[in-house]
């Protein structure tokens, strides 16, 4: 059995995951951004198994820090990371929203923060290979324009959701190269399209599916060997965008990130 953390647990998709996880008998993470909605979603969880809860605001590269550290003290023992917490398009027309940091919410909550989280347990999770990263992404991309990555000019909520989405495929499988042979894998998943949560339903989308239907796409590489550095449509193989293969817009992807960090 794996202990495993889940960002983004207190509803949609991450709630669906997290008991599917303690009801197969692995101890399971899960991390909120509110308080009290964390605490009661884990006594649901101890109700099935073993569960603990950590509070974030991923909005704060400082906060996404202090959460890799405590849940790295409290649990040496952690081999598998679910980046699944997202901020989606926003309601059609809604304004440029800043993370805590200055940077464009959906940029910092969506990519910015699991590249963080994920480099500062990886430390864990090398000690722990056979150890697993699924990021949770989206069919739903578009190239990052590094020239404007916080998307100044002609802002839309929307593409705001689809260039971190992208980045994060990209990042992916830059970071799947990296960690070739070390025993850790990491793969990034469109678990299906408008589930019913409140994000789609925020962003004014029809759901099309339920988290039911999403979740066989993120515990598949959560529980199984799939390989490394792939790209699945639910839980079948398939292509991003093409760009997020490219090495020359993955380096510049990786160039500017490196930046954003250092702001």
């Amino acid at each position: 059995m794996s202990t495993l953390l889940i960002t983004g647990a207190t509803s949609g998709l991450g709630r669906y995951v997290a008991f599917e996880l303690v009801r197969a008998g692995h101890v399971v993470l899960v991390h909120g951004r509110d308080e009290d909605r964390t605490e009661r979603l884990v006594e649901e969880l101890r109700a099935e198994g073993d569960a603990e809860g950590f509070v974030a605001d991923l909005a704060s590269l400082a906060r996404v820090r202090e959460l890799a550290a405590h849940v790295g003290d409290a649990h040496p023992e952690l081999d598998v990371l679910i980046n699944n917490a997202a901020v989606g398009a926003g309601p059609s027309g809604a304004g440029r929203e800043l993370s805590a940091d200055g940077h464009e919410l959906r940029l910092a909550v969506n990519y910015l923060a699991p590249v963080v989280l994920t480099r500062a347990l990886l430390p864990v999770l090398r000690a722990n290979a056979p150890a697993r990263i699924v990021n949770v992404g989206s069919a739903g991309q578009e190239p990052l324009d590094v020239a404007d990555p916080e998307l100044i000019r002609r802002y839309s909520g929307l593409s705001a959701y689809c260039r971190s989405k992208f980045a994060l495929a990209a990042h992916t499988f830059t970071l799947a190269e990296e960690l070739d042979g070390s025993g850790v894998a990491v793969n990034v998943v469109h678990p299906a399209t408008h589930m019913d949560t409140a994000m789609v339903r925020e962003g004014g989308f029809t759901p099309r599916h339920t988290v039911a239907d999403g979740a066989p796409g993120v515990l598949a590489p959560a529980t199984r060997d799939l390989g490394s550095g792939r790209y699945f449509d639910g839980t079948r193989a398939a292509r991003a965008h093409e760009a997020a293969y490219d090495p020359a817009v993955r380096r510049r992807l990786a160039a500017v990130t490196d930046q954003l960090l250092r702001v």
